[in-house]
């Protein structure tokens, strides 16, 4: 029996469908395991499709291409060591589709573990996708027994102790785990809990970048028994590790490694909508990006983010002044965009107001100006963004912030066009905090400059559209700070109206509150995708009818 086992940790970045792109990356990581001597290098959770590809697995012909490339890659890795990756089985016998895990080996197939437990709530719909597999014992590695539950099998008893029951002396669980705030604690906590129920030493690996509104933030780990932490690779960067383990008289242990030190949670929420960002752009293929700049802070914050992912000379902010718009708007625009190093257009939707309001003139006659018209400059606004964007190639990000897109403050084919909201899941209260933090840190991974991006004027004054005279956010919404506190309830938590009276709110303005979530839910439909910062994001995690007619009375 081998008293040294060396495994290589493959944390990378797939792309959804680019099953020859992956395979290239997985070889590449198999690669460095032979430079490096190991024994086993492991990539992570489908990672030779990309995660998740949703009903893309539905498609017979998608399935056995990537069938097809797991036994090409088994092929190109048959000397050497062994080769863990994750990619689909369709069963030819029964025809049933499995989330898979295959070991590679001299050019074969020398395991397939299969997917027991289906997460089935938030993003996840993997019941729908795959069919359970059974739970399975141990693959032999050179003589080291492996055991391999994948993802959810590890937040589970079950699956570990049927693997350990059954030989398994070391358990290396990849996973496909994407962000929420403050998720690493609870991760850490279960794999703790499958060490101490096992006495064995766990391997965990994540991958790493951004798939349409999820970010998988890494920082995979290695614990030994006990619940001890012998590495810890870093968040949201792909990331090689060679791990090497000792036979004992009580069983593997992993010598310790490099402990990578984590982000705190403002930094890491910010790292995931520069990272989401970056990826959405990269991986359909966009280069540069444009904005409407408003002299508002959502704006400033989402151009901030755009330039820290593709670099400032990738980023173009437009203004796009009426008679409302103040001249502090228009300089605090400008220095925002001086500070990033990013150019700035103005474009004014005098002209274009003024011929829309003469074409609806009879229609609209004899009828009080309000609502109808700040949208009309709203959606000029829109088209006028859109046009740069189809003539220039750029993308266009929409910067409605989360308390924004709950209630249905935006305008629907106005201020809420774009490809793209890299604060989507970010409540106002938030943005402000998140400007702060940008203004006193810098990072190697920001291709913008160190120093201040949001200008202070911005961070300090009121909120408002400037879709009137004298307009502020107050007008028509709660303080932000009563606004985000109700929201976190009524959304994040699924809190009752009693519920959040309970805690100190008027039952009149959480009324209010409800009633806005719930006749907004159209435009959210309609809305752009956003990176997930919460388990709780407007999409996937939160599915509510488009009509609904039921109010909470409690």
């Amino acid at each position: 029996m081998p008293d040294q086992f060396r495994l290589t940790m493959a944390q990378m970045n797939p792309t959804v469908g680019d099953l020859v792109g992956n395979a290239d990356k997985a070889f590449a990581a198999w690669q460095m395991g032979v430079d490096a001597g190991s024994d086993m290098v492991v990539c992570p959770e489908m990672f030779l499709i990309g995660y998740q590809a949703q009903d893309l697995v539905m498609k017979p012909a998608f399935v056995h291409s990537a069938m097809d490339m797991v036994m090409n890659l088994a092929a190109r890795c048959a000397d050497g060591p062994s080769l863990g990756v994750g990619a689909p089985f369709l069963d030819p016998e029964s025809g049933r589709l499995y989330n898979a895990y295959w070991i590679l080996k001299g050019g074969k197939v020398a395991a397939r573990m299969l997917k027991h437990f289906l997460p089935n709530f938030n993003v996840f719909d993997e019941v729908r996708l795959f069919n359970r597999g059974a739970t399975q014992g141990p693959y032999d590695v050179g003589g080291v027994r492996i055991g391999s539950p994948i993802c959810e099998d590890a937040w589970y008893v079950d699956v570990c102790e049927t693997m350990v029951e059954s030989g398994a002396e070391i358990l290396v669980i990849p996973n496909g785990s994407p962000y929420f705030r403050d998720k690493f604690d609870i991760r850490m906590n279960h794999m703790v809990s499958r060490v101490i129920e096992n006495d064995v030493p766990l391997v965990y690996l994540n991958m790493v970048g951004g798939q349409d509104d999820q970010v998988f933030d890494g920082g995979s780990f290695v614990l030994n028994r006990g619940g001890k932490l012998a590495l810890q690779m870093p968040t949201f960067d792909e990331a090689y590790a060679h791990v090497d383990f000792t036979r004992t008289s009580d069983g593997w242990e992993a010598i310790e490694g490099e402990r990578a030190t984590l982000p705190d949670s403002l930094e890491q929420d910010y790292r995931v909508c520069v990272e989401g960002l970056r990826d959405y752009m990269g991986k359909t293929g966009f280069k540069k990006v444009l904005l409407g700049l408003s002299g508002g802070i959502d704006s400033a914050i989402v151009a901030t983010i755009a330039a820290d992912a593709l670099g400032p000379g990738n980023v173009r902010c437009v203004m796009l002044p009426s008679e409302y718009t103040s001249q502090a708007s228009l300089d605090d625009a400008a220095q925002c965009a001086h500070n990033i190093g990013c150019n700035l257009d103005t474009v004014s939707i005098a002209g274009p107001r003024a011929a829309v309001t003469d074409a609806l003139a009879p229609l609209f006659e004899g009828l009080e100006e309000g609502l109808t018209e700040e949208n009309i400059q709203s959606r000029l606004r829109g088209v006028l963004l859109m046009a740069q964007s189809n003539k220039f190639g750029e993308m266009l990000l929409t910067t409605g912030n989360k308390s924004e897109v709950a209630v249905g403050y935006a305008t629907i084919y106005g201020d809420m066009s774009g490809g793209y909201n890299p604060i989507k899941d970010m409540y106002k209260t938030r943005v402000f905090d998140i400007c702060r933090w940008r203004n006193a840190n810098h990072r190697p991974w920001m291709m913008a400059p160190a120093g201040t991006m949001v200008p202070v004027e911005i961070i300090e004054k009121p909120p408002t559209a400037e879709l009137r005279e004298d307009q502020k956010d107050s007008d028509s919404l709660p303080p932000y700070d009563i606004l985000d506190g109700i929201l976190t309830m009524l959304v994040d938590q699924e809190a009752s109206v009693a519920d959040c009276v309970a805690v100190g709110y008027e039952r009149e303005t959480v009324k209010k509150v409800e009633h806005l979530i719930y006749i907004s839910e159209y435009k959210r439909f309609q809305s752009a995708p956003g990176p997930r910062l919460t388990d709780s994001a407007f999409w996937l995690d939160r599915r509510y009818p488009i009509v609904n007619r039921w109010r909470d009375h409690s």
